[in-house]
C-alpha cells in the first residue's frame, strides 16, 4: 500500500531532494563523534565549541554545492545554515552523547527544543536517531517505539517531514565490527525497517544502514578474508530489507571510507534495490579533519572543494540510478526483481 503525504511534507521533501526527487544529502550532525575526531588530531586536547562550529560551516559551504540538502544539528550546526547555498536543511532533534556503556541506548530530545522550534529555526525537515534491535528486551523497544510515536505526532501536527535514522547495536556481547555481529546485522536492519515503516510512527523517510558488512562479503573490494555471507546471501539481504520498507529510504555511510560506501551503493543497485538516496557524512568529509587541525581553515576549504567534492561526485554518479522518493507515494513498494 502506498504511503500518503500532506502538502507540507511533500514541500519539505522536495526541498531536500534534487530535481529528480532523489535525496543526495550531506550529513554533518555529528557532535560527540566529531569532537573525538578533532581531539585525536589535537593529541587529546578538547576542541572548543567555536572550533566545532567553524568546521561545520566550512563543510556546509563546500559540500552543499554538490548536495541536495544537508543534515545539521541544533547544538553546533545552526550558524552553518546560512552557508548552505540555498539547499534544504534537515535538523537533528535528538540529544547527542549516548553512553556506550549503557546497554539500552534510550533516546531523548535536545533540551529546550521542540519540532515547532526546529521549524522556526529554518529547517525544512526533522531527523531523529534511534538505536534499535529486535533482540533487545521488550520493555526497552516499547519505550523506544513510544518515543518515536511522540516525535512523529509532533511532525504530523506541524506538517514537517521526519527522517528516522535506525542504528543497530549488539546485545549478545559481540564486537560491533566483528564477524559474529556481521552475521546478525541483516536481521537487525530488516526488522528495524519493517517496524518503523508502520504508519503509527509517521516516519516519512528511513535513514538506514547497509544491511551487510561489506568487508565480510567475498569478492568485494572491502573483503577482509572472512565470510559472514555468500554473495548471493548478501544480495538477498539487500532485497529483503528493501522489500519490507514501504517508506522511502536512504542509506547512511556509517563512517566507512568513500570507496567502501560507493561499493555498497553499487552492490545495492546490482542487487535490484530501488533506494531513494543517501544521507552520507564521514565517507565524504572525514579526511578533512586532520587538514583542518594541522593546516587551518583555508587548507581545509581547499581540500573540501577538491577531494571532498570528488568524494561527493563519486556518490552522485551512483545516485543517477536511484529512484525518486515520490514513487513510494504513488505506487506499491518497489520489490527487487
Amino acid at each position: 500500500m502506498a504511503m500518503t503525504l500532506t502538502e507540507g511534507k511533500i514541500a519539505g521533501l522536495r526541498a531536500v531532494s534534487n530535481q529528480r526527487g532523489v535525496i543526495a544529502a550531506a550529513a554533518l550532525d555529528q557532535r560527540g563523534v566529531l569532537k573525538k575526531m578533532l581531539a585525536k588530531e589535537m593529541n587529546g586536547e578538547v576542541p572548543s565549541d567555536v572550533m566545532v562550529m567553524e568546521f561545520k560551516q566550512l563543510v556546509t559551504a563546500s559540500l552543499t554545492k554538490h548536495a541536495s540538502s544537508i543534515l545539521l544539528d541544533v547544538e553546533y550546526g545552526l550558524p552553518a545554515m546560512k552557508h548552505a547555498n540555498g539547499k534544504g536543511i534537515i535538523l537533528a532533534y535528538e540529544k547527542a552523547g549516548y553512553d556506550a556503556t549503557a546497554p539500552e541506548f534510550i533516546p531523548s530530545v535536545t533540551e529546550g527544543w521542540s519540532v515547532l522550534r526546529v521549524k522556526e529555526a529554518g529547517a525544512t525537515a526533522v531527523k531523529v536517531l534511534i538505536y534499535y534491535t529486535p533482540f533487545e528486551k521488550p520493555w526497552v523497544n516499547q519505550q523506544k517505539q513510544a518515543w518515536v510515536e511522540r516525535v512523529g505526532a509532533e511532525c504530523r501536527a506541524l506538517d514537517m517531514p521526519m527522517f528516522l535514522e535506525c542504528l543497530g547495536y549488539p546485545v549478545h556481547g559481540e564486537d560491533p565490527k566483528g564477524l559474529d555481529y556481521a552475521k546478525r546485522k541483516p536481521e537487525i536492519v530488516i526488522a528495524s525497517m519493517e517496524e518503523f515503516s508502520k504508519d503509527r510512527y509517521a516516519a516519512d523517510v528511513l535513514k538506514v544502514e547497509i544491511p551487510v558488512q561489506m568487508k565480510f562479503v567475498p569478492g568485494t573490494k572491502a573483503y577482509c578474508g572472512k565470510d559472514a555471507y555468500s554473495q548471493s546471501e548478501a544480495r538477498d539481504y539487500f532485497c529483503r530489507a528493501a522489500t519490507v520498507a514501504i517508506r522511502p529510504f536512504v542509506y547512511l555511510s556509517a563512517g566507512v571510507t568513500n570507496a567502501e560506501f560507493v561499493e555498497s551503493l553499487e552492490y545495492a543497485l546490482a542487487s535490484g534495490v530501488q533506494f531513494n538516496g543517501v544521507l552520507c557524512g564521514r565517507a565524504i568529509w572525514q579526511d578533512a579533519v586532520p587538514v583542518f587541525v594541522r593546516q587551518g581553515a583555508k587548507a581545509c576549504e581547499d581540500w573540501l572543494n577538491t577531494e571532498g567534492a570528488e568524494n561527493f561526485q563519486n556518490v552522485n554518479r551512483i545516485l543517477e540510478a536511484a529512484n525518486p522518493w515520490y514513487e513510494k507515494t504513488m505506487s506499491s513498494p518497489n520489490i527487487c526483481s
